[in-house]
């Protein structure tokens, strides 16, 4: 089975309900179906065949719907690319995707055509709406998805049919979404949390969806109330904004709302409180990767655990091992290692980077977790972010953390800093909320710590930025810190 008969299941016993809201217009799912089938019969004769790669530079908009499906429907493989990448990345992926087109509201630097969206949408609506048969199977690819290439060059992850479909039907049981659900969708769609997530979780159920362009803070609290969803995924950034609602405009939103999903970033566990708090829910943490989509995530019924991401879901086995490849205790760090129907099938025409992932079946994630004796999973960060200093091993999410307890911070992030004896030492990047009355900030922070933490967890320096620098899904781009030399203790 494939993604297209999936789908079907609203297409058809849906047909006639309304599936899409999107800038005051709405659209049934009988018109979805219809709009991208007629899309298929354009790519089609513009000589698109299953296998073919096209890549898609649009922010969120009804056109990006259609050409998604009708990338599925012919088997032609759908490459989003993020709409706030510039030249240097564009024309990364453009190289290695190789696409036989690309679909862009603005011109690209490609040696492919490049296809105006409203264009193609004008041309397609004089030809026919019958589907256009093509023989799949569930090993298919359906996306390559980049990563964001935060320690080497990006590489396409290539995520098939089956992929997305095990994916979905788990989020579908173990958060009970279904036809009744409304669904409020602010994330992008050329990243898998937006696409993977919700976009198949939309299709599949056959709920009522209103999809946002961006997700704007100033307007939030209109679209929740003018909307009524029961449902929402969003960020860590979001979920920080969504506090500026007035308490009993959180109060009214809670009321009608069901699930509150975070992911893409770790939510801080005082967010999570202070989110219970003002809004009656606590948000469900998962955790998911380009690679992978979703691997583990809090009980829908049961235990929120704060800073947590929860269970493994169905399906999807997780083995934490240390450096050497031996399994780590409970309560101990360890890399986290996965295997399941959900894991992509391999970097696109990057062989040696996909023999590399894998180990004894299991793709290994970079990523650091502990488990606790009841089986809950922690995440701790990077692989690539631990910092080993004088032989100790400091996990900067904790740091932050606690940093972010403090008075006076609204944001904080830890990175590692050279250093002649201990090898590298933690440096703190504080974004305050005293504004310019923040000259003891640094001084204040250094004795909390050394009070509460170890003192090689201690920060060397506090350094007082006005942001952090993130990408599109709220993550902090540590690589992207000023490379401030830290000063002296």
């Amino acid at each position: 089975m494939d993604l297209t008969q999936l789908f079907d299941l609203s297409f058809h016993a849906q047909r006639d309900h309304t599936a899409l809201e999107f800038q005051g217009a709405s659209y049934t799912f009988g018109e979805i179906d219809a709009r991208s089938n007629r899309l298929a019969q354009l790519l089609v004769r513009r000589s698109l065949k299953t296998g073919d790669r096209l890549c898609v530079y649009l922010a969120n908009c009804l056109e990006m719907i259609d050409v998604y499906l009708a990338c599925v429907k012919l088997g032609v493989i759908f490459v989003p690319i993020n709409i706030l990448y510039r030249e240097r990345e564009l024309s990364h992926i453009l190289t290695d995707a190789e696409p036989a087109a690309v679909v862009s509201a603005t011109p690209l630097p490609s040696t492919a055509p490049v296809w105006n969206p409203a264009d193609l949408t004008r041309e397609a609506a004089s030809l026919p709406n019958e589907r256009h048969e093509v023989a799949l199977d569930g090993d298919t690819p359906a996306g390559i998805i980049y990563t964001s290439g935060t320690t080497g060059v990006s590489k396409g992850a290539i995520l098939t049919h089956n992929n997305f479909a095990a994916n979905a039907l788990n989020l579908l049981t173990c958060w009970q979404i279904s036809s009744a659900d409304r669904f409020l969708l602010a994330l992008p769609l050329f990243h898998v949390h937006g696409l993977g997530n919700g976009l198949h979780c939309w299709l599949i159920s056959g709920c009522r969806m209103r999809l946002l362009e961006r997700f704007e803070h100033q307007r939030a609290a209109a679209e929740f109330l003018d909307f009524r969803p029961t449902l929402f995924f969003g960020v860590p950034a979001m979920y920080v904004r969504l506090l500026d609602i007035a308490p009993e405009q959180a109060r009214e939103i809670g009321g009608f709302m069901r699930l509150f999903v975070s992911g893409s970033a770790p939510l801080p566990a005082h967010i999570f409180e202070e989110f219970r708090e003002r809004f009656g829910h606590a948000p469900l943490e998962r955790y998911g990767m380009s690679e992978t989509l979703m691997n583990i995530s809090n009980p829908y019924t049961g235990e929120r655990r704060p800073g947590s991401v929860g269970l493994p879901l169905p399906g999807v086995s997780v083995k934490l091992l240390d450096s050497e490849g031996r399994p780590v205790a409970d309560g101990d760090a360890g890399e986290v290692h996965l295997k399941g129907p959900n894991i992509f099938a391999g970097y696109w025409r990057r062989d040696d980077a996909t023999r590399a992932a894998f180990v004894d079946g299991y793709f290994h994630t970079g990523d650091i977790a502990t488990r606790s004796s009841d089986g809950y999973y922690t995440l701790c960060g990077r692989q690539s972010d631990v910092i080993i200093s004088g032989g100790f091993n400091i996990y900067p999410r904790e740091i932050e953390e606690f940093l972010q307890e403090q008075d006076g911070v609204a944001e904080a992030a830890v990175a590692g800093a050279p250093d002649r004896v201990r090898g590298e030492v933690p440096v703190a990047y504080v974004v305050t909320t005293r504004g310019p009355d923040s000259r003891d900030l640094p001084r204040e922070l250094e004795a909390a710590c050394r009070e509460k933490l170890a003192s090689f967890k201690v920060p060397r320096s506090f350094i007082l930025v006005d942001k952090l620098p993130r990408n599109a899904l709220g993550k902090v781009q540590k690589h992207l810190l000023p490379k401030e030399a830290p000063g002296p203790r």
